[in-house]
């Protein structure tokens, strides 16, 4: 196994099936990307997917809203995404503003166009083992164990983070019955106690709790395996704004058998999950109607 688990290989390889996939259909997908307000980095990630979408024969529109917009406005925009049926996916950018409900907002879209996978009947599916999409990040690291060959049945894996957009999902799809699955899964967080004695004994240690350099080299077993889903935005005295992950990377390189790098690791993975939700959203969509006002009516 490498000891740089790079994720670059990974997004390259996805992206070629997708556009190959497009190709044979001849019929290109389209992403309506919701983005309200002006945040740097949320801006960043748009134009990236614009540009990787372009790429690969995906159209990917990007629908820009002021702070200030009312949740009711917001709400009737995706209703008419909804019913649009040349859009086959809608994604939600984050951060929202504080004055929007977001558990409601997402209760709107419907779950054949979510390719976010957060609406709680794709969350659901997923719980129980059904075909669903899946939230991007989790998926990302399920295909980094696949393509490295990571074996982890029976092994006892750390996740550092309980949030529903990491830490939750991914617990439940590394416990499946499945190739990356029937692991010993330990979730910590901010109210573990001896946080230590845990990540020492995890055989897969995944850090996805947003503290830049969290992780070192003293909190991990010789020759564990380090996965990093953070990415945090900090000064450097020398090199300016930089890009880290929540592992310290050069300190932890010596002691472990294999770590993901940032940038360059499962954020690569990620952006290209996402487009490939999105191909698979217009094979749902093509010959379904079937969400009005938040009600799945297939399985009503």
């Amino acid at each position: 196994m490498n000891k740089r688990l790079s994720g670059k290989p990974i997004a390259k390889k996805i992206y070629k099936e997708l556009n190959e996939r497009i190709l044979e259909k001849k019929e290109k997908p389209k992403l309506v990307i919701i983005f309200i307000g002006e945040d740097p980095a949320a801006a960043y990630y748009v134009k990236m997917l614009e540009k990787k979408g372009r790429k690969i024969g995906i159209e990917v529109v990007t629908k820009k809203f002021p702070v200030q917009i009312k949740q009711k406005n917001l709400i009737d925009e995706i209703k008419k995404l909804n019913q649009d049926k040349t859009v086959h996916a809608i994604m939600m950018q984050k951060p929202l503003p504080t004055h929007l409900n977001e558990f409601a907002i997402i209760l709107q879209i419907d779950p054949q166009k979510d390719v976010d996978a957060f609406h709680p009947i794709n969350i659901g599916k997923m719980v129980l083992g059904k075909d669903s999409f899946i939230p991007s990040t989790p998926a990302a690291v399920l295909e980094l164990l696949k393509f490295y060959d990571i074996q982890t049945s029976g092994k006892n894996i750390v996740i550092l983070g309980r949030s529903n957009i990491v830490g939750k999902p991914l617990a439940n799809l590394l416990l499946r019955k499945d190739q990356t699955g029937n692991a010993t899964i330990t979730v910590c967080h901010s109210r573990t106690q001896n946080l230590v004695k845990f990540t020492q004994k995890a055989d897969i240690l995944i850090a996805a709790l947003g503290k830049p350099n969290f992780v070192s080299a003293e909190m991990i077993a010789e020759n564990a395996i380090i996965i990093d889903v953070g990415i945090n935005q900090i000064e450097d005295s020398e090199k300016g704004t930089i890009y880290v992950g929540d592992v310290d990377y050069e300190d932890c390189l010596g002691k472990a058998a294999s770590l993901t790098p940032v940038p360059g690791g499962i954020g690569s993975i990620t952006t290209a999950i996402l487009l490939r939700n999105v191909v698979e959203s217009a094979k749902k969509v093509k010959n379904s109607n079937n969400f009005i006002d938040g009600i799945d009516k297939k399985n009503k």
